[in-house]
């Protein structure tokens, strides 16, 4: 069973940065779908950046975020880590790191963007990140 934790969240002005941090522990997650999603008040949690981590340094990303957050994993830790910059107030939400334990449906990052929010079934607990000024 896998397990995900979160750090890194808090508050910055439009225009900072932040980072974002996933542990997870339990079993591998060297050959799967993990990435981050977001969700803010009153809207429907969304994909914001996916790996398949089999494969190196190969994601996936909203179009509101390309160019402006990056993400990079460590397999050997089971970490993965999310740059944010240039943040806008529109980012504002819970950020979620999310993994498809067990994984068998995808072997790339196009694949795993395309997979329903739903079949991502390992979540962290979610840390906020909010933008204002």
């Amino acid at each position: 069973q896998v397990q995900l934790v979160e750090s890194g969240g808090g508050s910055v002005r439009p225009g900072g940065s932040l980072a974002l941090s996933c542990v997870g522990s339990g079993d591998s997650l060297s050959t799967t779908c993990m990435g981050w999603f977001r969700q803010a008040p009153g809207k429907e949690r969304e994909r914001v950046i996916i790996a398949y981590t089999g494969t190196t340094n190969t994601f996936f990303a909203a179009e509101s975020v390309s160019g402006r957050f990056d993400m990079s994993r460590n397999n050997a830790k089971n970490t993965l880590q999310l740059e944010m910059n240039r943040l806008k107030p529109e980012d504002t939400a819970m950020y979620y790191c999310a993994a498809v334990a067990r994984n068998t449906a995808c072997y790339s990052a196009k694949c795993c963007w395309s997979l329903s929010i739903s079949a991502y079934n390992t979540w962290g607990q979610g840390t906020q990140v909010t933008v204002s000024s």
